[in-house]
């Protein structure tokens, strides 16, 4: 009797853990959710019944700096939902004082504030997922995640969340509307793949619910636990939303005396659910005005730079779109549409007619992204956008498309296929436009992304093709990565080709008619003197090897790079590196090292040049904090000197203050120039409050003789609403201490409303 007693207790005892805390299964941490039986305020607080009676996720695991290890600051998390939303509740360990936060503004980083995050994976195929962050101070962030890690901000939508502060510890509520989410509900029971990760800057941490080894992001869905529905989540409903927006423009041109120009605009996009996990996204007379300058760079290259896309709908789903091929051969990328640079003529104040060259905006008409999945195993983008007439530079309008479909196969790797298509016009006699039948440029192609189960091993083959009329020999690219990724190594290798003839003209490729060769391999050692181990966390050594060859009009090496470095990491993401760059060119045209048109080193010469560097990164979790790189060395024929500097104030919790410095010193024999180039960048991004923002970005570019000023006040006055006003001077580098002189000043207003139908 008494045996069977207490056998009965232990029984009950152990059923009552089980659904207390999560569970494992097939080594796989384990959570279930049940719905709520009363509606939740949303106040912080977790005092309502349903937390009570959900399950557990706790006894978080480190990621960083160590894996092997329970984390030193517990976070407990509780889930729940009802017929709208799902729930997550969490209660976060962590004095008050020690609370570090960047920002109050939205979508912030995460390894610059106290943050814990919501990582879910609705179609279980550990390639992508949803986002979710929130701070000490209640400030949001959302993005989407992509081949597996890949986190992009640039994902906006609505969610609710209220935060309440205690010495010890802080609570959270998290309301993610199902509306928001995208996901199928199946027959039986339902299962989505969760992890629920922290940061905690203060004591160097950061931890996951489901342990993720220390060499990746802490965010990979390949090391998620699972959801299991006891009760199944609601059928999606039908999820519309209307975005309009207004804009009113003033602008001058000073250096050419040109007269004030005035505008008004209107227009909007649209959001639908075409089905729970395919999404429509409509845009009519698009304006860009509120994106953000793009940091300049002092260009000392050969060839054209990458600039990032800025503008919020190329944003959205940009793995879809844009990552297809490697960083060097893109067959699609979007800065092609709607952006142009051409000579304006333009009549002056006083009657004169002159030719201004300008970066301007091309007219979208109108534009469409269709994106999502179908199922489990498969998913599509289809992109269409119109252009309009640039009447300044005579552009005609144009239309483009990107076909997109993907194939999830094995446990987690991919096969796509991309299809890139522009139409040019002509304008007719009578002013209409016809379809010019040889102003066409397609590409299309084949790619594989693997991923092994564990991460450690990554491999990328592709093949494109090029279709222009009159251009389809050699109009191929082709390359193929391989890499291995453990907690000590590091090795990868990859070779690629450029055909002489491979146009994209909606893609970005600045070398073509080459064969390139990369190879890295780095190892690293993890002090196990615990005394030892909380001064160094890490260091190591490695090794970067790169190889050109031209194929036309002979193959020959035309570049040839080797640099191995040491690298230390300290606690707080302190870094201090060491490099020897040793690199052989061969020019086949003509170049100017200086890039400021002056004389010219001779085609077919080549130079052997070496350059040794430092840098170092500093604390981030003061206040102040910095990082410093020099280069220095031979340089074609001559020497360089580069320095770089960028200090940051952290004025918690209002935001940023900072000043990026880049100086570079080319000095040269006679007859060829020796310059000093100067770029500097001071810019404040302060957060007034959690819904009112200003940014003020200045860049000084002695090598573009232009100052640019860009200011920027936002005011979320709703959710996902928002009022801009921006201001932007530009200004001759040469004169600005002395006498300013303006080139042109312009000051934008734009609203835009979020409607929900």
């Amino acid at each position: 009797m008494f045996c069977r007693k207490y056998s009965v207790l232990v029984f009950l005892l152990l059923t009552g853990a089980v659904w207390g805390q999560e569970s494992v299964s097939n080594g796989v941490l384990t959570l279930s959710i049940k719905k709520s039986a009363a509606p939740l305020r949303l106040d912080g607080l977790l005092d309502e019944p349903a937390w009570k009676e959900a399950q557990l996720a706790g006894s978080f695991n480190q990621v960083f700096p160590f894996d092997t290890a329970k984390a030193t600051v517990q976070t407990e998390v509780w889930t729940t939902f009802d017929d709208a939303f799902l729930y997550i509740g969490a209660k976060v360990y962590e004095p008050r004082e020690e609370y570090i936060i960047s920002s109050l503004k939205r979508d912030f980083d995460a390894g610059e504030s106290d943050v814990f995050i919501v990582v879910l994976d609705p179609f279980q195929d550990k390639l992508n997922g949803f986002f979710f962050e929130l701070s000490p101070y209640n400030v949001q962030g959302e993005g989407l995640i992509d081949n597996g890690q890949n986190v992009s901000l640039d994902w906006d939508n609505k969610w609710y969340s209220q935060v309440s502060n205690h010495q010890d510890h802080w609570e959270l509520e998290i309301a993610i509307p199902f509306k928001t989410l995208r996901y199928k509900v199946k027959e039986g029971q339902n299962t989505w793949r969760i992890n629920f990760l922290r940061h905690a800057l203060k004591k160097n941490e950061a931890s996951a619910w489901s342990g993720v080894p220390r060499q990746f992001d802490p965010a990979n869905l390949a090391f998620t636990g699972e959801l299991i529905w006891e009760d199944n989540p609601p059928q999606p409903g039908m999820n519309v939303s209307l975005i309009p927006y207004i804009t009113a423009r003033t602008e001058r041109d000073f250096e050419f005396k040109l007269p004030s120009e005035s505008s008004f605009n209107a227009g909007g996009d649209a959001k639908i659910a075409l089905t729970p996990s395919l999404n429509l996204d409509l845009t009519v007379n698009p304006d860009f005005s509120q994106v953000e300058v793009d940091r300049q760079i002092t260009n000392l290259s050969r060839f054209e730079l990458f600039f990032p896309e800025r503008r919020q709908f190329f944003l959205e789903n940009e793995d879809l779109f844009s990552r297809f091929g490697f960083p060097d051969s893109r067959p699609f990328f979007s800065r092609r549409i709607g952006l142009a640079n051409g000579l304006v003529r333009k009549t002056t104040t006083d009657g004169q007619l002159v030719e201004v060259r300008r970066n301007l905006n091309v007219p979208i008409r109108a534009g469409m992204r269709l994106s999502g999945k179908l199922n489990q195993n498969w998913r599509i983008g289809l992109l269409n956008m119109q252009t309009g007439k640039q009447e300044d530079i005579g552009l005609n309008p144009a239309n483009y498309t990107v076909g997109v479909v993907q194939r999830t196969v094995f446990d987690r790797s991919v096969l796509s296929g991309v299809f890139v298509n522009k139409e040019n016009f002509l304008e007719e006699a009578d002013g209409s436009f016809s379809l010019d039948k040889n102003g066409y440029n397609r590409a299309a192609g084949l790619e594989f992304n693997y991923y092994s189960k564990d991460n450690k091993w990554e491999s990328e083959a592709y093949y494109h093709r090029s279709f222009s009329a009159g251009q389809n020999n050699d109009a191929q690219s082709a390359a193929w990565y391989v890499g291995y990724n453990t907690l000590r190594w590091f090795v990868m290798t990859s070779n690629q080709y450029v055909g002489e003839n491979f146009r994209t003209d909606v893609g970005f490729v600045p070398r073509r008619g080459n064969y390139s060769f990369f190879n890295m391999i780095r190892h690293s050692y993890f002090p196990k003197d615990p005394e030892v181990a909380k001064k160094i966390q890490s260091f190591g050594f490695g090794l970067e090897t790169g190889l050109t060859f031209n194929t036309q009009p002979a193959f020959r090496l035309t570049d040839r790079t080797h640099e191995p470095f040491f690298f230390m990491n300290f606690p707080g993401q302190q870094e201090l590196q060491a490099s020897i760059r040793h690199e052989y060119v061969y020019l086949f045209f003509p170049f100017d090292p200086t890039n400021s048109g002056g004389e010219e080193l001779a085609e077919d010469t080549d130079y052997a040049y070496t350059t040794v560097g430092l840098s170092y990164e500093s604390d981030n979790r003061k206040r102040l904090f910095y990082e410093l790189s020099v280069n220095t060395g031979s340089y074609f024929n001559g020497n360089i000197l580069q320095g770089e500097a960028e200090l940051n104030y952290r004025w918690q919790p209002f935001g940023i203050l900072a000043v990026r410095m880049n100086y570079n010193k080319l000095k040269f024999p006679s007859p060829y120039n020796s310059t000093d180039f100067w770029l500097i960048g001071p810019r404040a991004e302060l957060s007034l409050s959690r819904s009112v923002f200003f940014s003020t970005f200045l860049q000084y570019n002695t090598q573009a003789d232009n100052v640019n000023v860009n200011s920027r006040l936002q005011w979320r006055f709703r959710p996902a609403s928002d009022l801009f006003l921006v201001y932007t001077d530009n200004y001759f580098s040469d004169q600005f201490f002395s006498a300013p002189n303006v080139k042109n000043r312009a000051l934008v207003f734009k609203m835009t409303y979020w409607l929900n139908l």
